[in-house]
């Protein structure tokens, strides 16, 4: 195993670096390039201007690929319920006219600098625990996955939009999705956040909610402003998809509070409270964005249970969690901007 230097000295073919992806993030595969849009490309350019808009808009349809699948319908289906439209969950006219409000080209060309390409990256990247617990920082594998999540997308997105053939390192350029902030004013932010926040493309210009409920029928994360009775005046003004609970490790159904915020934080491996442990060894795992939290976790006052990151935003709706709300790790970022400390979260079947 390998910590690579934070100097990325190398430019090299996105598919060079997307065939060496691991399992968890299928490979991208060198093939004639098809336009976003156009027949043969894996990306519809409908459907991927839609996800940035709903983005803009504080409705996240977690990763940005272009694809129609269950975030990004019940993204639709929340911006739709907060804008006063039918919940179809399908782009009609009236919902394409409201998300235009956003004003936001689809795809916006980037010329790398330090920001996108500097990281601590570790190849390969250890799947075992304990193997990961030697280590000081569980970083991303390579500049193309860091790249991937820095615009909140995939590494097959981005060899699409680019074409295999093109380069990725200091000083090349690439389309990427248009997600870039409009403020980088992180005035407040305690810790390490400012610096991740950064580094995630969130934008430090947030609407400010009051409490957030997670519904287990639909999995989704919705902030609201306004009283959290259940006869009091509210109004929705975000919303994301989330990964909660496992038939072993249930949502917890309440009311809780969400303390204290970490950042970058530091994992206490505990096998018997983690679905589907990889090693029965308690183990101290070090902070990074592929930990097991991400790099993020929101405290509830429910024991052993909080808000976090993820080390696979693709999974994010479909795979399950410890009990847990799982999040990407740019959205967990942005809800920790748009809620203060001691914020209400209520879980609800």
């Amino acid at each position: 195993m390998r910590i690579l230097a934070s100097l990325p000295v190398l430019t090299v073919a996105l598919a060079a670096i997307a065939v060496a992806q691991t399992p968890t993030s299928p490979p991208a595969q060198p093939a004639a390039r098809a336009a976003p849009g156009t027949p043969g490309s894996p990306i519809d350019g409908t459907l991927f201007h839609a996800q940035v808009l709903m983005s803009a808009n504080g409705f996240s349809p977690g990763v940005i690929d272009g694809k129609f699948g269950e975030s990004f319908k019940l993204a639709l289906r929340s911006f739709q319920e907060s804008r006063g439209l039918e919940r179809t969950g399908e782009l009609d006219a009236a919902t394409r006219q409201a998300l235009l409000a956003a004003d936001r080209p689809s795809t916006v060309t980037v010329r790398l600098g330090s920001d996108d390409v500097l990281s601590q990256y570790v190849y390969p990247f250890p799947t075992d625990p304990e193997k990961q617990a030697d280590l000081q920082f569980l970083g991303y594998r390579n500049m193309l996955e860091k790249l991937a999540e820095r615009y909140h997308t995939t590494p097959a997105t981005i060899v699409a939009l680019n074409g295999p053939d093109a380069l990725i390192g200091p000083g090349q350029t690439l389309r990427l999705p248009n997600i870039l902030p409009v403020s980088r004013d992180y005035d407040g932010v305690q810790g390490k956040g400012a610096g991740v926040m950064n580094v995630l493309n969130v934008d430090g210009e947030q609407p400010q909610g009051d409490y957030v409920v997670v519904d287990k029928s639909e999995g989704v994360l919705k902030v609201y402003r306004g009283s959290a009775s259940e006869d009091g005046d509210r109004q929705l003004i975000a919303a994301f998809p989330v990964t909660m609970g496992s038939k072993q490790y249930p949502l917890p159904i309440g009311r809780w509070k969400a303390t204290t915020y970490a950042f970058l934080p530091p994992f206490k491996y505990q096998p018997a409270i983690l679905n589907n442990p990889k090693s029965d060894k308690e183990l101290d795992l070090p902070p990074g964005p592929n930990g097991p939290v991400g790099v993020a976790w929101l405290d509830l006052t429910k024991e052993h249970y909080g808000i976090h990151g993820t080390n696979e935003p693709q999974t994010i709706g479909r795979a399950e969690s410890s009990g847990c709300i799982r999040m990407t790790n740019w959205d967990v970022m942005r809800l920790s901007r748009m809620m203060k400390p001691g914020f209400t979260a209520i879980f609800q079947a």
